[in-house]
């Protein structure tokens, strides 16, 4: 992909690292398929660097903005799922 991912430089490296692979995973979800438990475990991190949900709603408008997937649709449906299955956007 062409975009860069919405990062806060206030962010350290390790927090940068976790919030990138967490929209990795959402890309995963879209493009080929990805396992529920670890894209819940990538989004438990990200909610801890990005508690508000006001800055998690910027963050994921800017990257659907760039990138044409939802965070948010893709968050929803793993929520409905249970443990162990995959998860893929259509």
């Amino acid at each position: 992909m062409e975009y860069q991912y919405p990062i806060d430089y206030n962010w350290s490296t390790e927090e940068i690292v976790d919030v990138i692979k967490f929209f990795e995973k959402v890309e995963l979800a879209y493009e080929k398929g990805v396992d529920r438990d670890e894209l819940l475990n990538a989004y438990r991190r990200f909610k801890e660097i990005v508690p508000s949900k006001a800055e998690e709603k910027k963050l994921c408008g800017e990257f659907e903005e760039m990138s044409g997937y939802s965070s948010y649709r893709t968050i929803k449906l793993v929520k409905e799922r249970s443990s162990g299955e995959r998860i893929k956007m259509g």
